[in-house]
């Protein structure tokens, strides 16, 4: 396994914490209702936010990446986990009273697999409030899923480490390139966190037949960014979606895998700028501020803001095209080769975080190690005792009718 990419990861976690804590008026969990928000927002209030939504397997730090690198050119990117919902129309009132919660009323949604679908889906019911999505190797129906997974009726009864083998049955097993099995590494390791309640509510979305209506969504404002390579959604899902929606943007990415905001960070990092500018969008990089050397961040607005409307700006019409593609003209060019990853090096530095002292990273990582540890003994433990204690008991059965017979034998020969 390749030291960068845990180093990346140590960074933008205390990059995090550090954030978080200087933001203490947006804290990092919400209860909302009877749901538990987790979710990290960062960049200028006043900027439309993109809203990432993860899959089953993923949780909101999957998308640090696209954090790190677009909060510092100044959008506003928010990841949430997914809570625990149950259905399809309780996602949507929930999603909806989480945004009144935070202050946003018009959204950007960026979705990978279950996430892609659950923002379609939100797009359809609360039209209003999605102002465009980016689609990636999403779906439209829920069927196939149900149909491959016939103990969906007890999925909430399931034990953790049957429901944990199953999601990570999904994700393709190597060989593979190192950036896309380090982002394997990472989302396997954010599978260990989830309850069995969260891998149960999010399997039961998948599996909850469901199909999504049209949307009052122009496909103009629609960008489906898929792999080539390989991922978990059927190739054939896949078609169904671009047929659904002919006239959206399409963005693909030779290789990347499940998880190509991970591996291929640098190119969806610019598709999503590309998306946004092409929306409307304008970055505000005036109010962003590089950590400082006493470990504070954030953006200036957060300190002394006043409520502002955070509407977007309206989209712009054909009549605008030439003024978007001159400014996304302006943009870096996509890396030629896919095994460049700098970016995330660059904004680091940009960022100042080379003041974060050695002592603290190694603490840090020392601390990511150990919990890795807690976690890989508790779930092996938990495997152990599912796969031996059935048959242990089945042992003991036959070992006690063997008795009893034998007894019951000598019985009646005496």
């Amino acid at each position: 396994m390749h030291g960068p990419t845990s180093w990346n990861r140590s960074q933008i976690l205390l990059f995090m914490q550090k954030q978080q804590a200087h933001k203490q008026a947006n804290p990092s969990q919400h209860l909302i209702g009877t749901k538990q928000w987790r979710y990290y927002d960062f960049g200028p209030k006043v900027v439309p936010p993109l809203i990432c939504l993860p899959a089953i397997a993923g949780t909101a730090e999957v998308y640090y990446k696209q954090i790190m690198s677009l909060s510092m050119k100044g959008y506003r990117v928010i990841s949430i986990d997914i809570p625990r919902v149950w259905n399809h129309h309780e996602w949507v009132e929930a999603f909806e009273k989480f945004l009144d919660a935070i202050d946003v009323h018009h959204i950007h949604l960026y979705g990978t697999s279950l996430g892609g679908f659950l923002a379609q889906l939100f797009a359809q019911h609360r039209p209003r409030r999605v102002k465009s999505l980016i689609l990636s190797n999403t779906f439209l129906d829920t069927r196939s899923f149900a149909a491959a997974m016939p103990w969906a009726p007890v999925v909430s009864w399931t034990p953790s480490f049957l429901l944990k083998r199953y999601v990570l049955t999904g994700i393709r097993d190597g060989p593979h390139e190192p950036f896309i099995a380090d982002s394997v590494d990472f989302v396997v390791s954010q599978v260990e966190t989830l309850s069995r309640e969260d891998l149960a509510s999010r399997l039961t979305l998948t599996v909850d037949v469901a199909t999504v209506g049209s949307l009052l969504l122009s496909d103009s404002f629609i960008t489906v960014m898929d792999t080539n390579d390989y991922c978990a959604t059927p190739q054939e899902l896949k078609d169904q979606l671009s047929e659904r929606y002919p006239g959206a943007r399409r963005a693909y990415l030779k290789t990347g895998g499940d998880f190509p905001f991970l591996s291929r960070s640098d190119e969806v990092n610019l598709h999503l700028q590309l998306h946004l500018r092409r929306v409307g969008v304008e970055p505000r990089p005036d109010l962003v501020r590089g950590i400082s050397k006493d470990g504070s961040g954030g953006s200036q607005s957060d300190k002394n803001q006043k409520k502002e409307d955070p509407d977007d700006p309206p989209p712009k019409d054909d009549k605008e095209s030439s003024e978007s593609a001159s400014s996304e003209s302006q943009l870096p060019p996509g890396p030629e080769s896919s095994e460049s990853h700098g970016t995330e090096e660059q904004v680091l530095n940009n960022a100042k975080t080379s003041a974060i002292g050695y002592e603290e990273r190694v603490k840090l990582l020392n601390a990511l190690m150990q919990k890795e540890q807690i976690r890989i003994s508790k779930f092996l433990m938990q495997f152990t005792w599912g796969i031996f204690l059935p048959h242990l008991i089945a042992s003991n059965v036959v070992l006690l009718y063997s008795n009893s017979t034998f007894c019951w034998k000598r019985g009646q020969i005496a």
